[in-house]
This record gives C-alpha cells, sequence and structure tokens, in this order.
C-alpha cells in the first residue's frame, strides 16, 4: 500500500503547477494534502477512482487538509475534539479496517516565536489524540510537522536554533512523541542520511542551493514497523515550497 504527503501550499496554485501530472504518476492508495488554502467549492477535481475528504480552515485561505483514498474508510473525523484547535481545518482522521490514517498540518510557532506556546499546547493536545486513537488501533499519520527533528534534518543546524520549526521546544516535543511509541519512517530506514530536505524557502535561492529542512513525515505506531517496506522523499516533484513524502507498508 502506497501512502503520499504534500504540503501543496495552495491547492489550486499547485494545479497549475502540474499537481496533477504526479497524482495520476504517483496512483497513491491514500494522498493526504496539507496548507490547502481553501473554502468549499473553489475547485473540483476530478479523481476518478477516489473517495475525497476536506476539512477547512474559517479563515479564508488558510490552513486545510484533505484526504484522498481508493478504499472507502469506515469512518472520517475532521479535527481532535478540542475546540481551541478545531477551526484551522488541521486534521482528518480516516478509518480502515487495521488502522487509522491521519494527515495533520501542525500550527507553525511563526516569526519572534508568538505562537509557541500555543504550538506546545497543540502538541500536547495532538499527542494525546494518537494516543486514544491507538487504544483501538495502530495509526499512520504525515503530513507537514513544522519541525526538523534534529540536526541532519536542516542545512544550517546552527543559525536556525531559535527560529521557527527549530526550537529546542519543538524538538523535544518531536523526540517524546517518537518516544510514546511511534517510528518516523524516513529515518527508519535512512537515519544517517544527510541532505534529503522536504521544505525550500523561496527566498535565495534555497531549492537550487539544497538549503532546505525536512518538516514532511509519515510516522507509524511501533506495532506496524515490522509491515514497512520503504520511505522516499521526492525532491524533484515542483510545484510548492514543499515536496513529496511517501511511505509503503504491506
Amino acid at each position: 500500500m502506497k501512502l503520499i504527503s504534500w504540503n501543496v501550499n495552495g491547492i489550486r496554485a499547485c494545479v497549475d503547477k502540474g499537481f496533477m501530472d504526479f497524482f495520476k504518476v504517483a496512483d497513491a492508495d491514500i494522498f493526504c494534502l496539507q496548507e490547502t488554502k481553501l473554502q468549499e467549492g473553489q475547485i473540483d477535481l476530478e479523481l476518478e477512482g477516489y473517495h475525497q475528504y476536506w476539512n477547512y480552515a474559517e479563515k479564508k485561505g488558510y490552513s486545510g487538509t484533505a484526504l484522498f483514498t481508493k478504499e472507502e474508510p469506515l469512518t472520517v473525523t475532521y479535527g481532535i475534539g478540542v475546540e481551541e484547535h478545531d477551526h484551522e481545518g488541521r486534521v482528518i482522521t480516516a478509518e480502515f479496517a487495521d488502522y487509522y490514517v491521519v494527515t495533520v498540518y501542525t500550527p507553525n510557532a511563526q516569526e519572534e516565536l508568538k505562537r509557541l506556546d500555543y504550538r506546545m499546547q497543540w502538541e500536547d493536545d495532538f499527542l494525546a489524540y494518537l494516543k486514544k486513537l491507538e487504544e483501538k488501533k495502530p495509526v499512520i499519520f504525515c503530513g507537514d510537522l513544522n519541525v526538523a527533528h534534529k540536526e541532519i534534518d536542516l542545512k544550517n543546524p546552527k543559525t536556525n536554533r531559535k527560529n521557527a520549526g527549530f526550537t529546542d521546544e519543538e524538538r523535544g516535543k518531536m523526540t517524546h512523541l517518537l518516544e510514546s511509541g511511534f517510528v518516523d519512517s524516513f529515518r527508519h530506514f535512512y537515519p544517517d542520511t544527510e541532505g534529503i530536505y522536504s521544505w525550500w524557502s523561496y527566498r535565495f535561492q534555497a531549492r537550487a542551493k539544497n538549503a532546505g529542512w525536512r518538516i514532511d513525515y509519515f510516522i507509524v505506531s511501533k506495532a506496524l514497523k515490522e509491515r514497512l517496506v520503504s520511505a522516499a522523499i521526492h525532491t524533484d516533484i515542483l510545484g510548492s515550497d514543499h515536496c513529496p513524502v511517501e511511505v509503503q507498508i504491506k
């Protein structure tokens, strides 16, 4: 089973930059999006053979997630059931026979870390949500987690130490999450690989210089670890400031 996740940084813009070409070639069983940046009725994607689920932010042109799946889920839920967090369209959960698939767009701590306190609360509540799901069956979750976990996960760790996405606080929450029974699928296969990133700033020719960050992930419950087949980051795919990430599970 192939799953793909992509922060498209605006699905309408991404469609104009070749989204459908990659979607068709990828032929994923489940395809997850983050940062769709639209409201209901603003796009009509014809994805033959897929069930579509969208979660829109209340604020226009902001955040948002989507999940496309060939197999119809048993149930689909939106948000994590915490009022404070569920206005920005950040989470969709699809339940299948023996696992859940969750697409998530983690809040950014923002410039001058003005949203770091909120981000910390989100991390605690999202982990609690995942652990609650795990009481029933294992979880596969994916998306833009807005954190480079280790120094190996970004080009310039020393100069970014106190910047959003690489603060000690955010990295600590990621460590805690993984220690709570989850596996970073890319690092499972490539524990020491450097120079593979999933996001590059639009400024300073960052992508041409490969001055990037690995902030897009597929993370699975430890119960699924032995079923992991492969993980990939499609650095050659354009259309967004992020590239798609992939996992295959048997």
